[in-house]
């Protein structure tokens, strides 16, 4: 017969354990500094070379155990140069935020927690310090009072909830149930949204079976922006998608113009706001966001201009009720509800990660100020590198009214050589993007860690490789 744990001396087991996991953190402490310190004197894209060395990390499945340090060290040893760089102040692709010194302990401390997010009765600690963030992100992004929010992975998920919060309460206001009876039979939905609408929304349009292709497309102006005055009359049930922060350009549909008009139709006025929400803490970019509030969803990322670590979304409803019905899933004996706020009655996820604590801490470290100088101090860079790219006689597509910067360095195939000559260089990372017909290389500003020398350094890299990519071959 087995000895049932404990026999041979609950403290010395408890040591041994406290001493094995000591030995795996300081381990694992050591290699990520080490990692942070030599960042800014790495590529911003791996090699090739340390590409192709991620196959070592896989081989036969394990049949028996490995040391953890062993583990960690082949983690490290392979894995990290196999990184790109977006921890670093250089990278400015696919507008990826860094993550605050703040936020990484307190996803540190937060792993080491383990704490399951879903209930209160769970983790009092995750579902307290959610709630807090919530009602902070809520104050910075100046929602109206009494609208109901909840993390999630990112903004595709964000756009999922807060449409399904928006079906439920069209649906509703002409009689049907579709948590009960599906969407089999029911008054039909149309959802209205932008020529430059985001893919993450159409994929969360796909996933609530209101259908990709039933989308009404409205045309867009040169920066993105829907047009209200060739908007659809409104019949029925409708849910009207505006866009904050165009992925491209970063311009603003005129969502208070449109939610304006929208408020005598029962029309629901959705907005998708990745990383342009955070435009609200920002002074001198704050005319952008006129009218935002008047919506009655919002979608946006911590993982962005928060500087959290992957992954967070934020999602906020106005009406709580239409949220919760959205969401709450069927009773289960052994889910014990509690007197508190469950904040799994507001996700898709009953059991998750307490992703409020990295932006617990980022707030709490940063305030409203601090965010305000982060928001504004990139933007900034953003149009220092537009000025300096266009004085030296390079055409930027795009209004730089806030991080994104498009820039064309004559025809496609010259583009496409400068953004590759770019990537292969490793000073700075940019990518490619199509943009109104054109080939065009996209910047996107969106890091804590970024500083003026990193800004110098990319601006002598990019003209240098422009000029180079010029030359006769």
């Amino acid at each position: 017969m087995n000895a049932p744990v404990g026999d041979s001396g609950p403290r010395g087991d408890l040591a041994a354990t406290t001493a094995e996991l000591e030995r795996v953190l300081r381990d694992a402490t050591e290699r990520s500094l080490r990692f942070l310190r030599n960042l800014d004197r790495r590529r911003m894209f791996p090699s090739p070379d340390e590409i192709q060395r991620l196959d070592l990390l896989g081989g036969p499945l394990p049949e028996s155990g490995t040391d953890p340090i062993d583990v960690l060290r082949q983690l490290d040893d392979v894995g990290s140069p196999g990184t790109v760089g977006s921890a670093a102040g250089r990278y400015f692709g696919f507008v990826i935020g860094g993550a605050l010194p703040v936020t990484v302990g307190a996803n540190w401390v937060a792993g080491a927690w383990n704490q399951n997010a879903g209930l209160f009765t769970i983790s009092p600690v995750g579902a307290r310090i959610e709630q807090i963030a919530l009602e902070w992100v809520r104050q910075l992004l100046e929602l109206p009072v009494g609208s109901e929010g909840a993390f999630v992975t990112g903004a595709t998920m964000a756009n999922f909830t807060a449409l399904a919060a928006a079906r439920h309460a069209v649906l509703q206001k002409v009689g049907w149930d579709v948590e009960e009876l599906g969407l089999a039979g029911a008054p039909p939905i149309t959802v209205i949204v932008g020529e430059e609408v985001h893919a993450s929304l159409l994929k969360a349009v796909a996933m609530l079976g209101l259908g990709r292709g039933r989308v009404v497309r409205v045309p867009a102006d040169s920066q993105g922006r829907i047009r209200p005055d060739v908007l659809p009359r409104i019949a029925g049930p409708t849910i009207v998608c505006l866009q904050i922060g165009n992925v491209n350009t970063g311009a603003f549909d005129p969502v208070g113009e449109i939610a304006r008009s929208m408020k005598e139709t029962g029309a629901w006025v959705h907005v998708d706001a990745a990383f342009g929400m955070w435009a609200a803490v920002a002074p001198a970019r704050h005319y952008l966001y006129e009218g935002v509030a008047l919506a009655d969803s919002w979608a946006t990322d911590g993982h962005k201009w928060l500087n959290v670590p992957y992954d967070s979304g934020l999602v906020f409803v106005r009406s709580a009720a239409d949220l919760r019905a959205a969401m709450s899933a069927g009773s289960a004996a052994y889910l014990i509800q509690s007197d508190q706020r469950e904040p799994s009655h507001y996700t898709p996820e009953i059991s998750r990660r307490a992703r409020g604590i990295e932006a617990w801490a980022a707030i709490r470290s940063l305030g409203r100020e601090g965010l305000a100088d982060l928001v504004e101090r990139t933007c900034r860079f953003a149009n220092q590198i537009a000025d300096r790219l266009q004085a030296a006689g390079y055409e930027v597509l795009n209004e730089v009214v806030l991080n994104q910067v498009l820039v064309s360095f004559g025809d496609e195939a010259t583009t496409a050589r400068v953004i590759s000559g770019i990537q292969a260089d490793g000073t700075c990372w940019c990518g490619g993007t199509r943009w109104q017909g054109r080939f065009a290389m996209r910047v996107s500003v969106s890091s804590w860690a970024t500083t003026a020398e990193d800004v110098e350094r990319s601006i002598t890299a990019i003209l240098r490789v422009a000029v180079e990519s010029r030359r006769p071959r």
